[in-house]
């Protein structure tokens, strides 16, 4: 269950939001619900309430406004679809090589060893379905090692880590939620 140790304001209107939407709650709710709520996903009209709205729009937005993707109207057969590709490639090179180094060249083969928002990449790549595009562009060997190691952690049990955590209990439980 997700507890709030802290309502202080982060800076960022969705965790604010979000933040906001947790203190309310009369009842502590599971990583799950949550990640239901947050993305929009609820059927529960008794918790509609707590639900973010306009939440990839919102993110795409802010996206754009720091000059990682843009805006762009396509036209799909009836259909005028907004969609927001990557404008900064190397931002998004940026990301796909630290991915690449931390699972290569700087492996810890210990969770607990491993810099949080790395283990947050890797847990959000995994859920994300994009994994194997990040070490894509490697050679055959070094595509084996990465996708090995990466497996290997997230086949880890993460109740069982995140009782060894410090800081990083939320990223196992949202990789426990997208394990179900």
């Amino acid at each position: 269950q997700v507890l709030l140790k802290s309502d202080a304001p982060t800076g960022d209107v969705l965790l604010d939001e979000t933040l906001r939407h947790i203190k309310a709650t009369e009842s502590a709710e599971t990583v799950q619900t949550w990640i239901e709520l947050l993305t929009g996903e609820t059927w529960n009209p008794f918790k509609l309430q707590y639900q973010l709205r306009n939440v990839r729009e919102r993110l795409a937005k802010a996206l754009v406004e720091k000059g990682i993707l843009t805006t762009e109207k396509q036209n799909f057969l009836l259909f005028d679809m907004t969609t927001h590709p990557v404008s900064n490639a190397s931002e998004k090179q940026r990301l796909v090589k630290k991915l690449q180094e931390s699972v290569l060249e700087r492996w810890v083969n210990d969770p607990q060893r491993m810099e949080r928002r790395t283990l947050a990449l890797l847990v959000l790549a995994h859920a994300s379905d994009v994994l194997e595009n990040v070490f894509a562009s490697l050679a055959d060997d070094k595509y084996d090692v990465a996708m090995n190691r990466t497996k290997d952690l997230l086949d880890m049990d993460p109740e069982v880590e995140a009782a060894k955590a410090r800081g990083t209990e939320m990223i196992w439980a949202v990789l426990a939620a997208f394990n179900k």
